[in-house]
């Protein structure tokens, strides 16, 4: 069996939900090299040829038929699609059907519905958060700390950036980061500014060699990417945390996805929209 297989990700939209499910299910299968091609905005009759032209044209290059996952709505794009040399799952034919009998109800088959933008307010919510987390990232202004869900607080390139702004786009959450330097953590305390807000703090950590890895890219040779400096920082960072009750989370082997997801579920913030 070939071990590379082409999976198309084929969409009338972005192809986000596509691409979102199919990799979930693609991380079960080990040892197998897959190529991803995402086709998005498959919304007509022509389109939908285009992509089946670019479907077969793989399928006759390869020893294996390409795998697509589809997130297609109309009818008449997903029968032209489906013909295509390939294993077609359909996400929405899998589901829309079975919710569709037990709701009483046909489903509207409109474009657009799961990354549009039906809900204004929500889409604002995401916006005005993401706004936020840009504003209060790395401890560069602190004035807004009130309006903060959350501050995630760490020692530098512990994952801090990246989860704010995937909480504030993703659920519209009101996320700020302050990086813990060599002073804090040679004090031994909280640095005044976040004291006041001790109640909305969330501590990462990571190990030191994927520190050291990670520092080693962006200073490379230096004494902050030196591993005994990691195994300072970090060691503090956590006896911090411990020190002052604030919980906290190893990052190392986590997505991002799995980073925001723990701090909400531990910190119980409620999540105000919906990706």
């Amino acid at each position: 069996m070939d071990n590379k297989r082409t999976v198309f990700f084929v969409s009338d939209q972005t192809g986000v939900t596509a691409e979102t499910m199919g990799h979930s299910l693609l991380t079960q299968f080990d040892g197998l090299d897959f190529r991803p091609v995402t086709l998005p905005f498959i919304s007509t009759v022509d389109k939908a040829e285009e992509a089946v032209g670019k479907i077969n044209a793989t399928a006759l290059q390869g020893d294996s038929r390409p795998i697509v996952f589809s997130t297609l709505v109309n009818d008449d794009v997903r029968k032209v699609v489906m013909r295509a040399n390939c294993l077609y799952l359909d996400f929405f034919d899998a589901f829309l059907g079975p919710m569709e009998q037990e709701l009483g109800q046909v489903s509207s088959h409109a474009l657009g519905r799961a990354h549009g933008m039906t809900d204004l307010a929500a889409y604002t919510a995401r916006i005005n958060a993401t706004s936020f987390a840009l504003a209060n990232d790395d401890g560069t202004h602190t004035r807004e700390y009130e309006r903060a869900d959350v501050i995630l607080i760490g020692v530098s390139r512990s994952g801090k950036t990246p989860t704010c702004l995937y909480m504030a786009l993703q659920y519209g959450i009101y996320a700020a980061n302050y990086p813990l330097i060599e002073d804090d953590l040679e004090s031994r305390r909280l640095p005044a500014v976040v004291e006041t807000y001790r109640s909305k703090l969330f501590g990462l950590t990571i190990r030191p060699d994927r520190l050291h890895q990670i520092r080693q890219e962006r200073r490379p040779d230096s004494r902050y990417a030196s591993m005994s400096q990691c195994n300072f920082e970090l060691r503090a960072a956590e006896q911090l945390f411990d020190r002052f009750g604030i919980p906290y989370l190893d990052t190392t082997d986590c997505s991002i996805e799995e980073i925001a997801s723990r701090v909400l579920e531990r910190k119980n913030i409620a999540r105000r929209t919906r990706p």
